[in-house]
C-alpha cells in the first residue's frame, strides 16, 4: 500500500510540474507534505536524510551573490559593449551573445545567466528592430550547455557533485567542459546557418542609435563593483582550489556571500538582498528532495536500480550508454532536475550489486540531464525563466517551434556524446579487463 501511494503521488505531483498549472514549488512541497500525511516517512527522516541542504546551501549563496553584483549594472555594460563591439549586425550579435551566456552560465549557473541576460537582449532586438526568437533560443541553448562544463553551472550538476565528493569542481572541467566546448560550436554553427535569413542587414538608423548608447551609464563605479567582482572571482578561485583547500563548495560559496554582504552593507540592504533570492527555486528543490525521498523510503529507487541491472546485465557500457540516452530523453520531456533527484541514489545503489568505478555513470548522467535539457521548453529550469521573461515582454515562444529547434540540437548532442563517452571512458574501461 505505501508503494502505491508513494509512487501515486510522485506521479500527479510530476504531472502538474510538467504543465505548470500551478506553481511547481507549491505542487513538490504539497507532494512532500502529503508524503509526510500518509506515513511514508517522518518529519525528521525528511529533513536530514532526504534534503539535500548542501546543495540548498549553495544555490541560495550564489544567487545572493549574483543579485549584489547585478547592482552594479556590470552585465548590462558587458551586454551592450559586445553589441557595439560587433556594430549592431545581427549574425555576429547572435555568436557574441551565445558566447556570453555560455561563459556566464559556467562560471555562475545558467538561471541566473538567463536572468541577467534576456531582459538586455529584448531591449537591443527591440532598439535594432530584429525578431528576438532567434536570439531567445540561442540563449536558452547557450545556457545548458554553457552549464554543461563545470559542477556549478547547471543544477543536476551541483546535485551529483554534492552527491559524489570526488567529483570537484576541476573534475567537471576536466571531463564535461571539452564535449560541452565542441557541442557548443556545433550548435551555434547550426543556429547561425538556421537563422541567417532571418538576421538580415537592419537599418542603419537604429545602428546609429546603438553605437551613440553609453554603456558607461549602466555601470555604477562605487566600491561595490569592485568588492563584488573581487569576491566573486576569489569564491570561483575556491571553487578550482577546493581539492587542495579540503573545504565544501558550499561552505566557500557561503563565505563568499556573507563576506559579500557584510562588506556591501552600506551600500546594499541585506533585506532586498534576500528578496533577489529566487526562494521559489530553492523551495522546488526542498520539495523535490522530499517527493525522491518518499520513493526511496518505500523501495522504489533499490528496485529501479535492479532492473537497470537486470537489463544491461550489469554490463558498465550497457549501462552507461543507457544512462546517458534515459537521463537525455528524459530530460526533454520532464525537467532535468527531478530525473537527476531520482537517478541518483539509483547510481549509488549500483555499488551494492558488485560495481566498482561508477564514474563513468555518473559522466553519463550529468551530460545526458544537462544537454537533454534544450529539447523543450520545461526540459531545464533555464528554458521556463527565458520562456518566462520574453511573455512578459511580449515575446511569446511557442512551444512545438522551440522543439523543432531544440530537439534535433538534442539529438546531435547525445550521438556525439556517445562517441565521447565511449572513447574516453568505456574503451579504457573494457581495455582495463
Amino acid at each position: 500500500m505505501a508503494v502505491t501511494v508513494a509512487i501515486t503521488i510522485f506521479i500527479v505531483s510530476y504531472i502538474f510540474i510538467m504543465t505548470e498549472k500551478i506553481n511547481r514549488a507549491l505542487v513538490a512541497l504539497a507532494g512532500g507534505l502529503l508524503l509526510l500525511l500518509t506515513d511514508i516517512y517522518e518529519w525528521e527522516t525528511a529533513i536530514t536524510e532526504y534534503v539535500d541542504w548542501s546543495t540548498v546551501a549553495l544555490l541560495f549563496a550564489m544567487m545572493v551573490l549574483v543579485s549584489i553584483t547585478k547592482k552594479t549594472g556590470v552585465f548590462s555594460y558587458i551586454a551592450i559593449l559586445l553589441a557595439k563591439a560587433v556594430k549592431g549586425k545581427p549574425i555576429p550579435l547572435l555568436v557574441g551573445i551565445a558566447v556570453l551566456t555560455a561563459f556566464g552560465s559556467a562560471l555562475l549557473d545558467n538561471v541566473t545567466t538567463v536572468l541577467l541576460f534576456v531582459p538586455v537582449i529584448l531591449t537591443l532586438t527591440e532598439l535594432l528592430k530584429l525578431p528576438a526568437f532567434p536570439y531567445l533560443i540561442t540563449i536558452i541553448i547557450s545556457s545548458n550547455i554553457g552549464g554543461t562544463a563545470t559542477l556549478i553551472g547547471d543544477p543536476p550538476n551541483i546535485m551529483i557533485g554534492q552527491a559524489v565528493p570526488h567529483l570537484t569542481f576541476v573534475s567537471f572541467l576536466v571531463h564535461t567542459a571539452p564535449i560541452a566546448m565542441i557541442i557548443f560550436v556545433l550548435s551555434i554553427t547550426i543556429l547561425t546557418f538556421i537563422f541567417r535569413k532571418h538576421l538580415k542587414t537592419i537599418d542603419q538608423e537604429n545602428i546609429k542609435t546603438l553605437m551613440r548608447m553609453k554603456e558607461g551609464h549602466y555601470l555604477n563605479k562605487t566600491p561595490l563593483l569592485y568588492q563584488s567582482l573581487a569576491i566573486l572571482a576569489l569564491t570561483i578561485t575556491g571553487f578550482i582550489l577546493h581539492p587542495v583547500l579540503h573545504i565544501d563548495l558550499t561552505i566557500i560559496a557561503l563565505c563568499g556571500a556573507i563576506l559579500l554582504m557584510l562588506i556591501s552593507e552600506k551600500e546594499t540592504d541585506t533585506e532586498k538582498v534576500f528578496e533577489q533570492v529566487e526562494w521559489v527555486t530553492l523551495f522546488f528543490f526542498i520539495g523535490l528532495f522530499m517527493l525522491v525521498g518518499g520513493l526511496e523510503e518505500v523501495g522504489v529507487i533499490d528496485e529501479l536500480a535492479k532492473s537497470i541491472m537486470w537489463l544491461t546485465e550489469g554490463d558498465m557500457m550497457y549501462t552507461a550508454l543507457l544512462l546517458l540516452w534515459t537521463s537525455g530523453l528524459f530530460s526533454g520531456v520532464i525537467d532535468n532536475i527531478p530525473f537527476v533527484a531520482a537517478m541518483i541514489p539509483v547510481i549509488q545503489e549500483f555499488q551494492s550489486y558488485g560495481m566498482g568505478n561508477l564514474d563513468p555513470l555518473w559522466w553519463s548522467l550529468a551530460l545526458g540531464a544537462c544537454l537533454g535539457g534544450n529539447a523543450t521548453l520545461i526540459g531545464a529550469s533555464a528554458n521556463v525563466v527565458v520562456a518566462g521573461l520574453a511573455e512578459a515582454q511580449g515575446e511569446r515562444i511557442p512551444f512545438v517551434k522551440y522543439m523543432l529547434y531544440g530537439l534535433p540540437i538534442v539529438l546531435l548532442s547525445l550521438v556525439i556524446t556517445t562517441v565521447y563517452v565511449y572513447i574516453r571512458y568505456l574503451l579504457p574501461y573494457q581495455q582495463s579487463l
